[in-house]
């Protein structure tokens, strides 16, 4: 396998989530993929819209994703949802990454695109061990990790909170390159939605979450000595 000249062929299958309505989306989700090298390998999976419960049908499509790509023996199963946006993409950057992760054990899943609830470097510069928070528009699961949450019935749990809860070992690309676009949700968390929004979107706040664990140490420090300033005047006074 030459993940150099080609890193998607790490994955043996390739998908993207996309309601059937959303005529749109697939669109620009085909362009976001010939911008680098997927256009003839992300299958799109297309879905209807859950009658009752849109969370319950986003766990149940990204569910039905992971049987597929079991059901065709594949060992790493990459998915993507149609409102994804790919920036600062570098096909070196993806290959290093991908190498030290093939050559890590009992792996579960790896992030295109997250949030994080800590992250922690590696041995490579190229890709970081994180405890998952959220997001779901852009990761790969390892087969065993794969058919464990594949057995998982809908439990009024979004997938991205089950995954948060399952996910033990996980790593991603550092820097992202995968963002989930400012269009308006499909699922049932219009408040959160709007809260995401004022606080500058998801991409912004992806990119902020990650900036925030590359340099927590710094940015923690500058802290400390900020309040020790303060603290050091106030006593003055």
């Amino acid at each position: 396998m030459n993940t150099i000249s080609s890193p998607w062929t790490f994955f043996d299958k390739i998908y993207c989530i996309s309601i059937d309505t959303r005529i749109d989306r697939r669109t620009e989700a085909k362009k976001q993929f010939a911008l680098c090298g997927l256009e003839n390998r992300a299958e799109f999976v297309i879905v209807q819209k859950h009658p009752v419960n849109q969370e319950q049908g986003i766990f149940e499509s990204h569910i039905y994703c992971l049987k597929k790509g079991l059901e065709a023996r594949a060992r790493h199963i990459l998915i993507f949802e149609d409102d994804i946006f790919i920036k600062n993409f570098h096909p070196e950057s993806l290959s290093s990454a991908l190498q030290f992760l093939g050559q890590t054990s009992h792996w579960e899943a790896f992030f295109l695109g997250a949030i994080s609830s800590n992250s922690m470097k590696t041995t490579n510069k190229n890709i970081v061990a994180i405890r998952y928070r959220c997001l779901a528009h852009a990761y790969c699961l390892h087969h065993d990790f794969a058919r464990h949450i594949s057995t998982l019935p809908w439990s009024g749990i979004p997938f991205d909170n089950l995954l948060q809860q399952q996910c033990k070992k996980g790593f991603a690309l550092s820097p992202m390159i995968a963002f989930q676009s400012s269009a308006t949700t499909d699922n049932q968390t219009i408040l959160l939605d709007r809260m995401r929004r004022y606080c500058g979107g998801l991409p912004f706040i992806q990119r902020a979450n990650e900036f925030f664990h590359k340099h927590k140490a710094i940015i923690l420090l500058l802290h400390l000595v900020t309040l020790l300033i303060f603290v050091f005047f106030a006593v003055l006074k």
